[in-house]
């Protein structure tokens, strides 16, 4: 009888100490989107896995691609249910909102091959070009604008500049932090867009800045100084100038 005893004053004990840590737990844990939405991704490297791990945990649904969809099963089993893979057309299809994030020497070649599809698709060019791995394409792309550039390659598309400015682990272990939240540079020509991306930022776990039209989005360009600085809005704000 007294080991009957001791072993439910024990029982009751591992259940009392399990309800004192649930809502620790779930403090933790990040906020659920107030409009969960479908995101394509064309580029499902560490930038779009990173951005795709993310959005899903905070209730979106993801379909990462590539042209060898059964290559991206440990992408999609690291981040689980809502998670899926397949083609590119599938992903553009699939999406109310289309994440690009492709080396840029692929850029007249995601024109040729999708641009018709992505007309009028909100795309977040997450894209940097850099001239010893891309050659003259990304001579061009960094003098006019990464995302001016993208326009051109993907006409009528509703480009955003958005998740190019830091490094994928940066958005990993940042996301959701205490305090102050790292930002997120912004920029286009189209307020909807503009809207839906900042919200995707938020539930990402960052906090959205808005610098411009597109052809502000050079200011954090990877040719500008405060590339791969992580910093707070006020920040941001502070060292490109704004309001």
């Amino acid at each position: 009888m007294r080991k009957n005893a001791l072993r439910l004053r024990a029982l009751a004990f591992a259940a009392i100490l399990a309800a004192a840590l649930t809502p620790l737990a779930g403090a933790q844990a990040p906020p659920q989107t107030t409009r969960p939405m479908k995101i394509g991704f064309i580029g499902s490297g560490n930038i779009g896995g990173a951005i795709g791990e993310l959005l899903a945990k905070a209730g979106h649904e993801v379909l990462f691609s590539s042209r060898n969809p059964d290559n991206l099963k440990p992408l999609v089993v690291r981040v689980g249910a809502r998670a899926r893979a397949g083609t590119p057309q599938e992903a553009i299809a699939f999406g109310d909102v289309v994440f690009l994030g492709v080396p840029y020497s692929s850029m007249p070649q995601i024109g040729q091959d999708y641009a018709g599809a992505l007309k009028g698709k909100i795309v977040l060019d997450a894209g940097n070009p850099n001239v010893r791995r891309d050659g003259p394409i990304a001579e061009a792309a960094v003098a006019k604008g990464a995302g001016l550039a993208t326009a051109g390659h993907l006409p009528g598309a509703r480009i955003v500049r958005a998740f190019n400015q830091l490094n994928f682990k940066v958005f990993l272990s940042e996301a959701h932090r205490a305090g102050d939240r790292v930002a997120v540079p912004l920029a286009s020509d189209d307020s909807q867009a503009l809207a839906v991306a900042s919200q995707l930022v938020r539930d990402a776990g960052f906090e959205p800045v808005v610098v411009g039209p597109l052809a502000a989005g050079k200011s954090f360009d990877s040719s500008q100084p405060i590339f791969l600085k992580a910093m707070t809005a006020r920040e941001l704000r502070a060292a490109l100038k704004l309001p």
